[in-house]
């Protein structure tokens, strides 16, 4: 299965998480509370063991907006480093570059942070990156490119996020939009809205 690029407020309301961290969105779904389509107000059947376990590892996998191959990919060279699976697997999710860029604040979303990356509008240590899965390492740099930093929505995006707190492992300039990556995050300074231990036992099925 290839990356989801249809409504996301679809995805959202069937699995019952705003997995874009969207103001609008919940908001949809607070005025919808159950899942799209003709049947979706009927009571549900009880789901399998299974189905828990899939059902975590695809709002894990939507969450970062991932291919499948990409998602598992990911996960078996997570399962081979040393330490706890989830978090490491967690913490190489959020090494990638189109996340770091919509923690930031730069994006909106991470599809279009997504978006940033691949039509170049992002350096990486001084250097062009247009591969959103890019891993980036403790230390290093994101900045907006020269002939982006006028961009409308990248600045609209910078000013709306200046009202949030950005994440302890990362830094941030609103004025030069420059961002610098300091360090992995622990676990418990993720917020994510999936039990990580479900997604493992997905995989080691």
């Amino acid at each position: 299965m290839g990356r989801y690029r249809g409504p996301i407020v679809k995805i959202c309301r069937r699995e019952g998480v705003n997995l874009v961290e969207s103001p609008k969105v919940q908001r949809y779904m607070e005025r919808h509370p159950y899942p799209p389509g003709q049947h979706g107000q009927r009571r549900r059947r009880k789901i399998s063991d299974y189905g828990v376990r899939l059902r975590e590892k695809q709002k894990l996998r939507f969450y970062y907006n991932m291919s499948e191959k990409q998602f598992a990919n990911l996960f078996a060279e997570a399962s081979k480093k040393v330490g706890a699976t989830g978090e490491v697997f967690l913490q190489l999710l959020e090494s990638r570059l189109d996340n770091v860029v919509y923690r930031l604040g730069i994006a909106a979303t991470r599809r279009q942070a997504r978006q940033f990356v691949a039509h170049g509008h992002i350096h990486v240590n001084g250097k062009r990156i247009d591969v959103p899965s890019y891993r980036l390492s403790p230390g290093d740099e994101i900045e907006v490119a020269p002939n982006a930093k006028k961009n409308a929505h990248i600045r609209a995006n910078v000013e709306e996020r200046r009202r949030g707190k950005l994440n302890p492992w990362l830094e941030f300039d609103s004025e030069t939009l420059k961002g610098r990556f300091l360090h992995r995050p622990a676990r418990e300074d993720l917020t994510v809205p999936v039990n990580e231990l479900q997604v493992i036992e997905y995989y080691s099925r």
